[in-house]
């Protein structure tokens, strides 16, 4: 029996991906099959679709292509995903960074363009991923990350650590976890103001659950999707927390559904130590973000 290529593997698993609803079936599977066999570069891919693959290298792909079919993210068997070119590993204690996430650290380095050394906080770093590019793209930035999860923490300390990331990070509930000691050893001060909160909290409302698609409800963690009955119950209680803890004119920005800037404009009253300043789309056109500033 002829050995198959890898294009006639390429096109039988992508074939295999629709079946089971993979979306991205083509592109998910030359990711799986460079990943198998260890080629670096998609375009390495394609000049080898003639080559003929050995048994063993069929038996490596194979319980790749099992997984993926099962609906587990391709980060997470591939190990990891590119943040703004940061190199992030992904596994089941933090949700995945989304592309559209990355313009938050963005909108970060445009409001601290003038200030020197600026304090960043973010809550719910999960893998760490802003953090990690605040504090290697924001220069001065000294930046302070938290998470409520223990194990969320432990992925983004490795991620920081294999991207040689100074970052402090603290576990507790939002800004519970900003203590005068967290502060001391992030910003040098145990009372410290901070220059940008940034969050991606959860955001999904609680009637979802079960509802989503199974790379989100089968294997990111519930702590990190689910955000109350209408998903903005973090948010409110975070952006209470912010009295008196933020410089003047200092920055908060948050990741949010679409259909919820709306009602946070709306509430924008209801926090009179902060400015509503806007509520911003991301580069697929879809709203993304608010922001605030404090007064």
């Amino acid at each position: 029996m002829p050995q198959m290529t890898v294009l006639e593997i390429l096109n039988r698993t992508k074939v295999f991906f629709e079946k089971k609803g993979v979306p991205d079936a083509r592109l998910d599977a030359e990711y799986i099959i460079c990943f198998g066999l260890g080629i670096k570069k998609r375009m390495d891919l394609y000049l080898n679709f003639d080559k003929p693959l050995s048994a063993a290298e069929l038996d490596k792909l194979r319980p790749l292509v099992a997984r993926r079919a099962n609906r587990e993210p391709l980060q997470h068997i591939v190990g990891d995903t590119s943040f703004r070119g940061h190199t992030i590993k992904c596994d089941t204690r933090a949700l995945v960074p989304r592309p559209e996430t990355e313009e938050l650290v963005d909108m970060a380095k445009k409001r601290l363009a003038s200030v020197a050394t600026p304090f960043i906080v973010e809550i719910g770093t999960g893998t760490g991923a802003i953090a990690i590019a605040c504090a290697k793209e924001i220069p001065g930035a000294k930046v302070l990350a938290t998470d409520v999860s223990a194990e969320a923490l432990a992925l983004a300390k490795e991620n920081a650590d294999a991207n040689e990331t100074p970052i402090e990070f603290a576990q507790g509930d939002l800004l519970d976890a900003v203590t005068g000691e967290a502060m001391a050893k992030a910003a040098g001060d145990a009372s410290a103001k901070i220059d940008s909160l940034i969050a991606n909290l959860p955001y999904i409302p609680d009637g979802e659950k079960g509802k989503l698609q199974p790379e989100v409800d089968k294997f990111d963690p519930e702590l990190a999707l689910y955000g109350g009955p209408d998903g903005l119950s973090l948010v409110r209680k975070m952006l209470m927390q912010t009295e008196g803890r933020l410089s003047a004119g200092a920055s908060i920005l948050l990741e949010i559904g679409s259909e919820q800037a709306s009602v946070l404009e709306s509430e924008a009253a209801s926090y009179p130590w902060l400015e509503f300043t806007g509520i911003h789309k991301d580069f697929c056109g879809n709203v993304r973000f608010v922001s605030y500033k404090a007064k």
